[in-house]
């Protein structure tokens, strides 16, 4: 496992770098090479060309439709065992690229975790590994994606544990750490000291400043919910049109129109980022489409406001329109441009300017609306922490990131990377007996050695043929055409009248059968639903139903049983 973990994280690395030097390479074509004057009409076009060109490789060339990063790694730990398909190790890394490097407003973070996913699902599958591992190695190529992105080893550690839920034991922590050093190294040698947000901290944090960092939290608290409605609201529209060609040309066309009014949102948007904590707005906002000046506080305010309002609906329209991305560089964007705006009011509104640090108020908002957003507040500490050289602002990074995170999960439980899977009850989450019974399979457990009886049998039929066929104490009365469950007999209910002959022709199916406790419906109910039904109408068995049919029984015996061998499992790895 140790040296799987290295592997992992060396495959990692070798995918972040490949994603970013293509996004590199396709910016540089367009700005330069390929198109010598530069005009900002063109970027109204590459998006839009972007999309186009991303779903013709999707198409016609990968011939599958490569699914959001984070979220669908999310999705296949928790309910494909951990096993990503063959064509999403390469799919994000050259859709991500071809999207962002054309201008879509999303991040390379999230394929880049999808990649070192893909690539360590099928090492796992390769070498015949169970799912626990199979899961550690997969939180292991997130670890080192996130390293090699940002050169903050420690931080990718915790972003793999709080996102993906790993447990931190000795046996995980020992492969992380491997991992994401190893990604690290190999980030190294390829880009050398270079990151992406060079910075080191100046202004030292006062004991004065924490009403001012409170003020900030509130606001990143507000802007996170604001974020993940709005990602949620398009999202939704996106998904009522089926034809994916008018989704795209719909998406790719507004896109282009924002990015044409608003050019800082073309793609990540990191050098607008570098140049806000450097306390430089002016170069920031300097292209904008009626070349306003920025030398008026005012307009400096309404351009930085404008930015954190349309940043993610034009990420949103990334997404629906086909594109491929993540929303992690979007999410830093917003909180830089947020702690940046906040700082600017509050020295607009006369607050003593010593006391407000623009940059730190800058690098501080990205913690912010990190923990609110990704509901990672850990990651969002240390990875600020790292990217700044030390931890003199660990106080307001911890007070800033904990009450963002609050504010947000008090309305929404869930990340925008999670929404999804939990309002499914289909998410992996830090509570184990929960994580269990999400990983098991309802299906597995489903009994189906019951004799069926026909309402209209009399008490003659249902002894020659349910109690003298059926070693099972319970019979399911079933209509003989559609299969509908209309009630359950208990043999119980059968031994004060099973040996009266003379009823045998009197006493019917229908007038024997009762209610059953409970009923499982298998397109609907969830592991954790099951439990919860048993639990509450103290049954031993229940049956289960499939679209109204009756399909079987479930019993707490053998689910008790599954459950306890999942637990070892799940336990014995992580």
């Amino acid at each position: 496992m140790l040296l799987l973990s290295m592997v992992v994280g060396l495959m990692s690395g070798l995918g972040a770098v490949l994603i970013k030097n293509l996004t590199f390479l396709i910016q540089n074509l367009l700005e330069g090479r390929l198109i010598s004057n530069y005009h900002s009409a063109f970027y109204f076009v590459f998006p839009l060309l972007g999309v186009f060109l991303t779903a013709i490789f999707m198409r016609y060339i990968l011939r599958h439709t490569v699914s959001h990063g984070i979220p669908s790694t999310l999705y296949a730990i928790s309910k494909k065992k951990g096993i990503i398909r063959r064509f999403q190790m390469f799919g994000s890394l050259i859709a991500a690229p071809i999207t962002v490097g054309f201008g879509g407003s999303v991040g390379l973070e999230g394929p880049t975790v999808a990649t070192g996913a893909a690539l360590s699902s099928n090492l796992a599958r390769l070498l015949h590994l169970n799912q626990a591992t199979r899961t550690l190695m997969i939180g292991c190529a997130a670890a080192g994606a996130m390293s090699s992105i940002f050169k903050a080893p420690i931080a990718a550690i915790i972003f793999a544990v709080e996102v993906f839920s790993l447990d931190l034991t000795l046996m995980s922590l020992v492969p992380l750490l491997l991992a994401s050093v190893t990604a690290i190294i190999t980030s190294y040698f390829f880009f050398g000291n270079d990151i992406l947000l060079p910075f080191t901290v100046v202004d030292a944090f006062s004991i004065s400043d924490i009403p001012f960092y409170l003020i900030l939290a509130i606001v990143a608290g507000l802007v996170s919910i604001y974020f993940t409605n709005t990602y949620e609201w398009i999202q939704k529209r996106f998904d009522t049109i089926s034809n994916k060609w008018h989704r795209m040309l719909l998406g790719g066309t507004l896109i282009g129109v924002l990015v044409y009014c608003i050019p800082p949102l073309y793609g990540e948007g990191f050098d607008v980022i570098n140049n806000l904590v450097q306390g430089n707005a002016n170069l920031a906002l300097e292209n904008n489409l009626f070349n306003v000046s920025t030398e008026s506080i005012y307009v400096t305010l309404g351009l930085l406001i404008g930015l954190v309002v349309f940043k993610i609906i034009a990420s949103a329209l990334t997404f629906g329109a086909g594109g491929v991305g993540g929303i992690f560089a979007p999410t830093l964007f917003m909180g830089s441009i947020m702690g940046y705006t906040v700082a600017l009011i509050l020295r607009t509104l006369g607050v003593d300017s010593a006391n407000i640090s623009i940059s730190n108020f800058t690098l501080v908002g990205m913690a912010g609306l990190m923990a609110g957003v990704l509901h990672a507040p850990l990651t969002a500490i240390f990875l600020i922490a790292e990217l700044t050289g030390g931890y003199a602002l660990f106080i307001p990074l911890m007070i800033t990131s904990a009450m963002a995170y609050s504010i947000t999960k008090y309305v929404h439980p869930h990340s925008v990377y999670t929404m999804e899977l939990g309002r499914k009850g289909e998410l992996i989450t830090h509570n184990k007996d929960h994580a269990v019974l999400t990983l098991m399979d309802l299906d597995s457990v489903v009994e189906q050695n019951f004799i069926a009886l026909n309402p209209d049998m009399n008490l003659g039929e249902i002894v020659t043929k349910g109690i003298v066929k059926s070693n099972r104490n319970i019979f399911p009365v079933v209509t003989p055409d559609s299969g509908q469950l209309l009630g359950i007999i208990l043999l119980d209910d059968l031994r004060p009248v099973m040996f009266e002959r003379q009823l045998y022709l009197e006493i019917t199916a229908r007038d024997l059968m009762q209610n059953p406790l409970g009923v499982v419906e298998l397109d609907k109910d969830r592991m954790t639903d099951v439990m919860k039904k048993f639990q509450d109408t103290g049954a031993w068995n229940l049956p289960v139903v499939r679209s109204g049919a009756y399909h079987g029984f479930v019993s707490k015996s053998k689910l008790l049983t599954v459950y306890r061998r999942k637990l070892i499992d799940f336990s014995g790895a992580t």
